[in-house]
């Protein structure tokens, strides 16, 4: 795939996306297009977006063909989770030198691809380009060209060098690689009325695992994960599902609406986070199939689940009820989140619309009441002013932002990638509930409030 500057231009006003439409004039597309600050920590590049996007397909070799640096950029720092291959585990670079970046890295490239190939035998060979390999000019798409005709492998080339633009743009980079070079290009074994794909859904510290039972009991197969906890052949054939289920929406909505106007899916934008979300996705993905039965069982599924989680939830509601929260994250997690809080009596005093979609905003006014305060920039000052105006109790964000917390002497919990629990789901909620009730009763609070010895 050409990375054009009619592709970036096409992939920035994506039709599907809410950043796009019911907007006009000067913040029209604002979010996508909004350039990089000197001096400014960004959330990550488009080579970083591309490879949060991909790594998670677990027998694939992922190659960065760059600088060893942008290799450390790796996935060792997130959550996701495998069943099966820890290949994608694997740190793989052509680690250039100053004299690739003289007389050019393609040679290096396409021995660094046959060694790859021939030690580690993997179901497909990803390769991404980085700033200095797109600067210096190295042509990505003819060498994986010649080296997949030379290895009868898959070399599929990611087009994705940091500078073109944010992580959100490197997300949908992967994701049209994707549909150039992999969906479509096998079929499955077999297919049933029940098959759905999960996409924008990484597994991040096993997430998907306490998602996935549900859809098995009800009958519905995830025939592509896209890509938590992913196999190759799998995405290959995700062309043959009869629904897509969005769950980080805007990262690869790209994909979602391409695939419903080459193969005729359907997507829907769902969440797992908070017992109504997920009440709400099963009944939405059972009505988009169609089928009465379906509906029926899912309905008694849920009425199940959450009459357990309610037993579950009984002692940490006790204890959470009433605590004020404030939440720093983005996308959809911004509003989700403050569902999965309100469902243990939590009230969310304040959250980040920095990634946010109107949509989003939209949803995030209606949880959060006329009181609520929704913060645009969300820098450690600003964050710390709400804490102290609000009184809050909790700080939920990234793990950056812990320090934050530590400085206003309040609990705090990582809701992002870096995370080591998983909250999607009935399951999710009481990990969340346990790990909320650790962070704010934790007896370590109580000292560090206490004047030092010197201030009595």
């Amino acid at each position: 795939m050409k990375l054009t500057q009619k592709k970036i231009t096409e992939l920035l006003t994506e039709t599907a996306c809410e950043h796009n439409h019911k907007k006009d004039g000067e913040k029209k597309n604002k979010s996508c297009k909004q350039q990089a600050q000197p001096g400014a920590a960004q959330g990550g590049c488009a080579f970083d977006g591309a490879s949060i996007a991909l790594v998670p397909i677990t027998d694939v070799a992922h190659l960065v063909h760059g600088p060893i640096a942008c290799a450390g950029n790796s996935w060792g720092s997130r959550g996701s989770l495998s069943s099966g291959s820890h290949l994608y585990k694997v740190g793989l670079t052509t680690d250039l030198s100053e004299n690739d970046v003289i007389f050019g890295g393609e040679k290096k490239l396409y021995k660094a691809i046959l060694e790859v190939e021939e030690r580690y035998k993997p179901a497909a060979v990803f390769v991404y380009s980085t700033c200095v390999t797109a600067l210096i000019g190295d042509d990505l798409d003819a060498v994986c060209e010649t080296a997949a005709k030379k290895t009868g492998t898959p070399i599929i080339p990611v087009n994705s060098p940091g500078f073109v633009g944010s992580k959100n743009l490197g997300n949908r980079i992967g994701g049209e690689a994707l549909l150039e070079y992999v969906v479509g290009t096998r079929e499955p074994e077999y297919t049933t009325p029940y098959d759905i794909n999960l996409i924008g859904e990484y597994n991040i510290a096993g997430e998907l695992w306490g998602v996935l039972p549900l859809f098995e009991k009800l009958g519905i197969r995830v025939l592509a994960k896209i890509t938590g906890d992913a196999r190759y052949h799998d995405v290959c054939a995700a062309h043959r599902a009869k629904l897509n289920v969005m769950i980080c929406s805007k990262a690869l909505i790209n994909m979602g609406r391409k695939m419903e106007e080459k193969y005729g899916i359907p997507y829907i934008e769902e969440s797992f986070y908070g017992v109504d979300d997920m009440n709400r996705c099963l009944r939405n993905i059972a009505q988009k199939i169609g089928d009465a039965d379906l509906q029926e069982r899912t309905e008694k599924l849920i009425a199940e689940e959450t009459e357990k989680l309610n037993i579950a939830l009984a002692p940490y509601r006790a204890r959470l009820t009433g605590k004020r929260v404030v939440l720093y994250t983005g996308g959809v997690k911004s509003w989700s989140i403050i569902s999965a809080a309100k469902d243990l009596g939590m009230e969310v005093v304040a959250t980040s619309t920095k990634k946010s979609t109107e949509e989003d905003k939209a949803k995030i006014k209606e949880l959060l009441g006329k009181d609520g305060m929704m913060l645009e920039k969300g820098n450690a000052a600003e964050i710390l002013t709400v804490i102290e105006k609000t009184k809050a109790d909790m700080l939920i964000a990234g793990g950056r932002n812990q320090y934050t917390a530590l400085k206003a002497k309040i609990p705090f919990l990582d809701i992002n990638q870096e995370r080591h629990h998983p909250y999607s789901g009935y399951s999710g909620m009481v990990e969340m509930a346990r790990e909320l009730d650790e962070a704010l009763y934790s007896p370590v609070w109580a000292q560090v409030r206490q004047p030092a010895p010197w201030e009595f």
